[in-house]
């Protein structure tokens, strides 16, 4: 019964820390390229111009993540509903969530990275060709880490529900054969 009380603090904490983990990722993005804000994603949100700013780009970032805490938090709360015992569930599905934004924040950074390699004047995505913008390097650059952070919340997800079941079959293995407990689900 606790387990089902919990689900909405623990969902509430997957939206929460998926909008401070957009609205920082911006704070990222936003050095690399205001134009990438300005030009773009400013538009995109309605963005008002005196928020056209690092604050403004944090708004980009939690409105543009937030929903992800429900995309990650929900799967991973329900199959951590087979882990026995209330603490080692809450601790299992913080650790997930929390190797759900390591492995975001990892894959947005490679790709950063790789665009700073791959990306140049004379190398731009196709993508970017019918783009007229003031930085297209450093646009094309932010962009890719921000499509790769979707992507790593996708793949980060695949990993806490690794986790999640891992341990739910680790604490059912280590049930007694014949006992006349309960089993808390």
């Amino acid at each position: 019964m606790m387990k089902l009380l919990l689900a909405p603090v623990l969902i509430f904490a997957t939206i929460l820390l998926a909008g401070l983990y957009g609205a920082c990722h911006n704070q990222i993005s936003y050095t690399v390229s205001p134009g990438y804000f300005h030009e773009f994603k400013f538009i995109q949100f309605g963005i008002q111009p005196e928020l056209q700013n690092r604050l403004g780009a944090a708004i980009v970032g939690w409105q543009a993540s937030w929903w992800m805490g429900l995309v990650i938090g929900l799967p991973i709360y329900l199959l951590c509903l087979a882990i026995r015992g209330t603490k080692a569930f809450v601790r299992v599905f913080l650790l997930a969530a929390l190797v759900v934004v390591a492995i975001t924040l990892l894959t947005g950074l490679g790709a950063l990275f790789a665009g700073h390699l791959a990306i140049h004047d004379d190398q731009l995505p196709g993508w970017m060709a019918a783009r007229d913008v003031t930085d297209p390097v450093a646009f094309a650059r932010a962009g890719l880490m921000h499509d790769f952070s979707y992507l790593g919340g996708l793949i980060g997800l695949a990993a806490g529900a690794f986790i999640a079941i891992r341990k739910a079959l680790r604490s059912r293995r280590n049930l007694p054969r014949e006992s006349g407990h309960r089993l808390e689900w």
